[in-house]
């Protein structure tokens, strides 16, 4: 197969799952929703399924390696977003602060070593 049309297919592909994924609650609820514990369930799942793609990758961003000095540098991090995000921060602040606490850990770890 060809690299232009694997590229393709795969475009295609994904545009369909998309496609799929918004379309399919639209033509299953057809009425107003009123079952409490739905909308609670519809209301978290975007934030369980961003914290299940993202909390992986932190801890698997700090280095090829993984050591116990790159899992507490990315935990900083990780805190530090978390106290950021819990002030009510932006975006960009709670990436920032994300990463400073992760270049501080690193720099007090060489410190030490």
């Amino acid at each position: 197969m060809t690299d232009t049309l694997y590229l393709c297919l795969s475009i295609l592909t994904m545009a369909l799952v998309t496609y799929l994924v918004r379309m399919l609650p639209l033509a299953a609820f057809r009425k107003k929703v009123k079952s409490q514990f739905l909308l609670s369930f519809l209301y978290y799942v975007p934030y369980a399924v961003l914290s299940a793609m993202t909390i992986p990758g932190i801890f698997f961003s700090t280095g090829t390696e993984v050591t116990a000095a790159t899992v507490i540098s990315a935990s900083v991090g990780f805190a530090a977003a978390l106290v950021a995000a819990f002030f009510n921060r932006g975006l960009l602040t709670v990436a920032i602060s994300a990463c400073c606490g992760v270049l501080a850990a690193e720099l007090v770890m060489m410190l030490i070593v």
